[in-house]
């Protein structure tokens, strides 16, 4: 199982985002919101975002990240610990896509993160794409251990000698497992939050088939579900595909993935894999059945694996926060609405004061009786304006405000995070209008990702056709006939060394285009056209682009 291998250097590396973060002092009495960063005097603590998501985008990820918190540093270079509001968004993936796995019959398993030297390099072609990265035990307290053992990067090699134990007779087919653990890979020299990390979350479902209509049937629905994450929860519009010979996990039969756009950095993002393995890893670890169908015949199974990772949620920030800190999607946000109380003076009269109070209260209740997931701001010596850019920062998608003149006409006032829109509620309808707001929000969150997507995927023909609009940050669809040697060439002929005049983006991989999938979705592709690199005829479109 992988999540593409991921580039030495990303768009975001930047040194000072691998160390811990400098503690800040304690809040001003009256603190009145983020300054910007040419006001900030010695010994001023900036609670905002200071860093541009267009200009500074490294610093801006890092900022974001971390003053939301979502995360914080480790001091074990490469590990992060995740924070109540990033692990929520996890627990929220979990629960969505248990139910649709076991559904169809997937069942939930563990097995231990240690493997065997000797387990480990029974596949040869398979572990030589992890090498690098894995992280062995040689040690036990002061004794050196007999043999190495490894801390899985991937569990192929831990669980299908066990699968070659259990499967006996076709009629233990099909086996279904999935686990929800980490996994370990330590190659990488700049690790980034979410996206690269030495230790990691995932879900990584191992399927056993009789036939190979069977294995491809689920390998694709598995890339549905992928998919309606994204689309369902996190509001991000992926395009679905199958990866091509270089891009595809190695020893698999064929590998689909869900490809996202990162527009600010104009990189495309690998956002989940789902691959047939084929019969090549029964075949190595003697995974098969009687032929039902005739008894003399010994059949090697049809295997899937599949994975999904907590790096959706470093996609999910890149493509929707801005320069005013986080954006959520109400489904995964740990807090969808915050009531902040306004309209208070110190004038204001002890009993108008205790009415705000008990109807900011009233308000809380009621949200919360009905699930939806409500904080009341009653922090003293704050003010408005500071609780309003600290809820916007921490990207919770609704702010209520809640005032003297509001209660007296029955009504709060609603302020959607994604576009700061406003709207009139009234209180005796709110957990119905409030539910009726997130799928409006969901909604228009897709729907402005989408726009961005698909406004920045550019037709090519010709390879020469392709470097202006890959240095303008976008992705290309371009005529491809499928070879190895084609994209190899592709990505050489685009690499800084060959484009010319013109802005150069030298943190690219290889600053050169890769392909992302050919998409399932075609257009039309005409008898005849060549491959965009020349070397023969399209047997379809392709997307390539610069990547992480």
């Amino acid at each position: 199982m992988t999540v593409d291998k991921m580039t030495q250097d990303l768009n975001i590396s930047d040194k000072k985002t691998d160390k811990p973060a400098k503690k800040e002092s304690k809040q001003p009495k009256e603190a009145k919101g983020p300054k910007p960063a040419a006001s900030a005097k010695k010994g001023e603590v900036i609670i905002g975002i200071t860093a541009d998501k267009e200009q500074d985008f490294p610093n801006w990820y890092q900022q974001i990240v971390t003053k939301s918190e979502l995360l914080d540093y480790y001091d074990i270079s490469g590990c992060y610990i995740l924070r109540p509001n990033s692990y929520h968004i996890w627990e929220q993936i979990q629960h969505f896509f248990d139910a649709k796995i076991k559904a169809i019959g997937v069942q939930g398993a563990y097995f231990p993160m240690f493997v065997s030297q000797k387990v480990l390099e029974k596949e040869k072609d398979h572990v030589e794409g992890f090498a690098p990265e894995v992280a062995w035990v040689t040690k036990a307290g002061s004794s050196d251990l007999e043999e190495p053992v490894a801390i899985r990067p991937t569990s192929e090699t831990v669980m299908y000698p066990y699968y070659a134990k259990w499967i006996q007779s076709h009629r233990d087919l099909p086996l279904r497992l999935n686990q929800w653990n980490s996994v370990v890979r330590w190659e990488f020299k700049h690790p980034q939050p979410f996206l690269r990390t030495r230790e990691f979350l995932w879900q990584e479902g191992h399927t056993a088939h009789l036939t190979r209509d069977g294995a491809e049937a689920e390998a694709r629905l598995i890339l549905d579900f992928y998919h309606d994450i994204y689309s369902e929860l996190l509001a991000v519009p992926t395009i679905k595909g199958m990866k091509t010979e270089n891009e595809k996990f190695a020893g698999s039969f064929f590998s689909l993935s869900c490809e996202g756009y990162i527009p600010a950095t104009g990189r495309g993002i690998q956002g989940a894999t789902s691959h047939c393995l084929g019969q090549n890893f029964s075949k190595m670890f003697n995974i098969s059945v009687e032929d039902p169908n005739n008894k003399n015949e010994k059949l090697f199974v049809w295997q899937n694996s599949w994975g999904f990772s907590t790096r959706s949620i470093g996609v999910m920030i890149m493509v929707h926060s801005d320069n005013k800190g986080l954006v959520l999607p109400p489904k995964v946000a740990r807090t969808q609405v915050v009531i902040i109380p306004v309209g208070l003076t110190k004038n204001t009269k002890d009993e108008v004061r205790a009415n705000v109070t008990e109807t900011c209260e009233k308000v809380k209740q009621e949200l919360s009786a009905a699930g939806i997931r409500t904080e009341f701001d009653n922090r003293e010596n704050y003010t408005p304006g500071f609780k309003f850019s600290d809820a916007e920062l921490k990207g919770i998608p609704v702010r209520l405000e809640v005032g003297p003149k509001d209660i007296e006409k029955n009504q709060c006032v609603a302020v959607a995070r994604y576009n700061g829109e406003k709207s009139f509620l009234p209180l005796a309808s709110l957990t119905a209008d409030l539910n009726s707001l997130f799928e409006s929000i969901h909604t228009g969150m897709y729907n402005r990702a989408k726009e961005a997507l698909e406004s920045n995927i550019v037709r090519c023909d010709t390879v020469e056709e392709m470097i202006k609009p890959l240095n303008d940050k976008k992705i290309l669809l371009i005529p491809f006939c499928g070879t190895p040697e084609a994209e190899e060439e592709i990505k050489a002929r685009t690499a800084a060394t060959a484009q010319g005049d013109g802005p150069v983006d030298e943190k690219a991989p290889s600053m050169g285009a890769k392909s992302l999938c050919t998409p399932f979705e075609q257009p039309e592709l005409k008898k005849g056209t060549m491959c965009a690199s020349g070397r023969g005829e399209a047997i379809g479109y392709t997307l390539f682009g610069r990547s992480y």
